[in-house]
């Protein structure tokens, strides 16, 4: 069986995610999404929240799971038997911290490879950072984050 690790923030899901979880479910047989506890950065929602609203999104989808970690990405990669890393690049910007992340992680674990996907053209320019600045000024996120999960992201973004 081959384990795929899609890790990031999620802080909120968007649309751009999304497309890429059901990208990545096309290559591998099991994917599992995990949601990075990182103490350095301030975050709009809760770990627990993120993992919430990613599990509610791919209930659908029986061979993803949803989890979250702390650490180096290696270490949990190889807990949870992965043999890829998936990341998500939108623009060249992406593409350079992702690649020396990518030549770093395979110096700690040669064994584990990473695949670059790109999202559909129309999420290119979506991410959380513009999320949450959007939702926090009471913008339209019809077509940024998933219809499901639209109003309690809007609702928590407006608080502030």
């Amino acid at each position: 069986m081959r384990t795929a690790i899609y890790p990031g923030s999620f802080d909120p899901v968007t649309l751009g995610h999304w497309d890429l979880i059901q990208r990545a479910t096309k290559l591998v047989d099991r994917l599992v999404v995990a949601v990075l506890h990182n103490p350095a950065k301030t975050s709009a929602f809760s770990v627990e929240d993120r993992v919430a609203m990613l599990k509610e999104l791919v209930a659908p989808l029986p061979q993803v799971e949803v989890t979250s970690f702390h650490g180096l990405l290696v270490d949990f990669a190889k807990s949870q038997n992965a043999v890829v890393i998936v990341r998500g690049v939108r623009a060249f910007s992406d593409f350079e911290y992702e690649f020396q992340m990518a030549l770093m992680n395979r110096k700690l674990a040669p064994d584990l490879e990473t695949v670059f996907l790109m999202p559909k053209e129309k999420y290119s320019a979506v991410s959380s950072r513009f999320v949450r600045e959007i939702g926090s000024m009471g913008g339209n996120l019809a077509e940024l984050v998933p219809e499901t999960l639209r109003e309690r992201i809007s609702a928590r973004l407006a608080k502030g």
